[in-house]
Formats: C-alpha cells, structure tokens, sequence
C-alpha cells in the first residue's frame, strides 16, 4: 500500500493546542535487531515496550506517523473502569466468576494509567480520579442505572457507588435537563496527548528506540524469527505486537485486523475558556459525566472550558454535520453555552468490536495484537502492555473475555460502513422520540 505519509491531517485538537513539545524521534534506517517489534506507538504499544523492557527483554516501537498522532491524541481523555459489555450482562451470559474477573481487569487499568503517570512523573497528564456521573435524561434510564448501580453494590462489592436525584445532578452538572444519577468512584480524567507524549520520552529515556514516519510495509516470518519491514529499513525479532486499533488499514501489513473490527468515528469539541462566573457554575466537582442516551453524549470541564463529545459522527474524515449536530446537544443540556465559540473540532476512530469487548492474545506462534476497547481505551489499552509482555514471556495471563481466541470477524464486512449508519440513525430516532 502506497501513502503520503506526511499529507494525513492533524486532530486539530485542543489536546495538541495545549500538549507540551513533542520529542522529534528518528525515521528508521537500515536493519536493527530486537526481541520485540512493535507497531503502533499509542498506549497500547509504548506500555507493551515499557513492561517488556522491564523483563530484560529488548523493544523497538516503529510508529506510522509520529506518537499520538492517532486515537491516543484525538480520545476524550475519560477513564473508566468499564467495558461497554456491563459486568451484569457478562454475569448473565458467562457467570460470577467471569464478571469477577473482568471487573478485576477493569479496576486495575485505571490502577495501571496512575502508576505509568507516577513511574514516569508526568505531572503535564493531569490525571484526575474523582468520579464519572452517569446523569439520566428520563424515569425509565434513571431507573435502569440504578438497578445497575444497586446490582454492581450487591453482587461486586461496589460501595462506593451513589445514587444522585434531581437536585444532586444539578449540582454536579449545573444543568437541570436531568432527572437523577449515579455516580461511580474511581474514573477520571486525562490530558491524553500529554500522556503518550510522557510515556514515549520516558520509555525513550530508558533507551527503547521509537521511530517516527517509519510505517510498517510488510510483515514476514524468517528463520524462525520476524521481520517488520518500513520504506527505509527493517527490523529483525523474535516476536512482533500489532497495537494498532483502529488504524490497522494505514498499511497492508496490519490492514487484516480491520476485518475483527467496526471503526466508528468519534467526535469533540471545546469551548473558549469561559467567563470565570460560568465556569464555576458548570461541572464544578471536576469529575467526568456521561448521559444515558443510546448516542451516548459525554463531557467534562478542563482548564475552565467545556469539552463536549460523543458518537455519530460519519465518513473517513472529520465532518461538520456532526460537529453541528454536538453543539446542538451541548447547547442543549448548558443553555449558557449557546453564544459561546467554539474553539476547537476534531474526531478520532473507535475500534468497537463484535462482542463488545478488546481482545489480546496470539496470533500465531510470532505475532500478538491487542486492540478493540469499544471507546474505553484510555486505560485498558496502558494495561494490556502489561499483558503483551507477559504473553511475550511465554505466559498465559488470565484475560477472561479479552482472551483473543473468542474475538470473530465482522460479517459482510464490505457492508460494515452502512450497517453502523443504519443502527446509528435508528439509536438517533429513538433518543429523539424519548424512548
């Protein structure tokens, strides 16, 4: 596959208007060795290469364009210790023990996103743990989140978990559109370019080499071995790890994985800073919050302005229909925002997959991928580098759900692009009526 690398757009994002400088790492050249090759420098690959080279073992980070140019640069910055599968619906369709499991992996990615800020002291991620609100817009959802709430107390020993009426959301949101809430200790929130820039200069820092505009061509097995093969060189392993989520079709050599994966566009947008009246008003406790709408809206308040974004957004590229149908929303819920610019727009792909849940494991007996985190990657995606290097150990790590031998293909997948517009505007038609 041939590409002009250096005509991909930029996220235009708040996140790159606010990131600190970006380290310029070196486009491979010539052949170097290593025991691990990673593509893809995102969450997922630059926490593979910390957690691997910890075990004595040697990495190489080989990214297409430059680190958190993808949807490690362009996601919200929310993390949350959850699937997009509920820990009930695992409970009901896999049992106690599975959902116990996974619960446990969800509470320690968002462990392992503050012990990477702490490992590699990146006070610019302004990593928040505070809580996320899931703020109700009727009787029916209000109710349905508190029988999961009270289900999530009873049977996996969450607590912490509080349930908000009309005035408690209120406070917390400084919008009266919502009938009630529940709020979930534990998530937080992230600078996310920040972030993956600390962690590429502190795994860099600990002399694992990452190159920049250096995109994986081919992909081949050679005398017992690998070989990852970019325009201007090659890299000779024991092993590789594919981490590159939705962006798996920018080169021929990973494009296969696109077929176990459904890329849905996301897209935010950021306010001005606000006057200092109105931004104290809204979402003064800092948290992050979601709505219960199947086009599930989510938003948060950084550095006194609001960020606002959500689902639904269509097409290869970033599109104004969708950033007019987000202000709409936002405006919505915060009637004080209506005469308020927009400062910034941009969008990024989710990876959703078909059982709602990331996969991690072997692909054969060189080859490891983790991807698919449904729009809940910030954090699982940091802890599934802990458990690339265990694979790549030789161990067997219990992933529960995760276990990469459940993950199947997208049926017609000529007929993916259409299908996700369909049951998109068909969730759009019944948030619409209410229901």
């Amino acid at each position: 596959m041939t590409r002009d690398w250096s005509a991909l757009p930029s996220a235009n994002s708040l996140w790159e208007a606010t990131a600190g400088p970006a380290h310029a790492f070196p486009v491979l050249s010539g052949e170097r060795q290593a025991d691990v090759v990673i593509i893809g420098a995102g969450y997922t690959g630059l926490s593979a290469a910390h957690h691997i080279a910890k075990s004595g073992l040697s990495p190489i980070v080989l990214e297409a364009n430059r680190p958190g140019w993808g949807a490690s640069g362009r996601n919200g910055g929310v993390i949350t210790a959850k699937f997009r599968l509920s820990f009930r619906e695992i409970d009901a369709a896999h049992g106690r023990a599975m959902a116990q499991r996974m619960y446990e992996i969800a509470h320690e990615s968002t462990d392992m996103v503050e012990e990477l800020v702490s490992e590699f002291g990146i006070a610019s991620a302004a990593l928040t743990r505070t809580g996320q609100v899931k703020a109700a817009h009727n009787e029916t959802t209000l109710k349905a989140a508190i029988d999961e709430a009270n289900w999530m107390t009873r049977e996996m020993g969450s607590a912490e978990v509080r349930i908000l009426d009309k005035r408690g959301v209120r406070d917390e949101t400084g919008s009266d559109i919502f009938v009630g809430g529940v709020l979930n200790p534990g998530s937080g929130g992230i600078h996310p370019l920040n972030y993956l820039r600390g962690l590429a200069d502190g795994v860099a820092r600990r002399g694992v080499p990452i190159f920049q505009e250096s995109p994986v061509v081919r992909l081949r097995k050679e005398n017992g071995g690998i070989v990852a093969e970019t325009p201007q060189g090659a890299v000779r392993a024991k092993q590789a790890i594919i981490a590159t989520n939705s962006y798996s079709d920018l080169t021929s050599a990973t494009a296969h994985m696109q077929r176990t994966l459904i890329p849905f566009r996301s897209a935010m947008v950021a306010t001005d800073p606000l006057p200092r009246n109105l931004a104290g008003k809204l979402m003064p406790t800092g948290r992050t919050y979601t709505e219960t709408k199947r086009m599930m809206r989510w938003f948060r308040m950084v550095d006194n302005r609001v960020i606002f974004g959500g689902r639904g957004a269509f097409g290869k590229q970033d599109s104004q229909a969708a950033f007019d149908a987000l202000r709409k929303a936002m405006v919505g819920i915060f009637p004080d925002l209506a005469d308020v610019p927009l400062a910034h727009k941009w969008s990024g792909l989710v990876a959703m997959t078909m059982d709602s849940v990331p996969h991690i494991g072997r692909l054969d007996d060189r080859t490891l991928v983790s991807m698919g985190y449904n729009g809940a990657g910030v954090a699982m995606s940091s802890l599934m580098g802990r458990y690339l290097a265990a694979f790549v150990r030789g161990e067997t790590p219990e992933v529960g759900l995760l276990d990469i031998r459940r993950m199947k293909a997208i049926p017609f997948y000529p007929l993916r692009e259409p299908a996700v517009r369909m049951v998109a505007g068909w969730y759009q038609f019944l948030d619409a009526i209410g229901q």
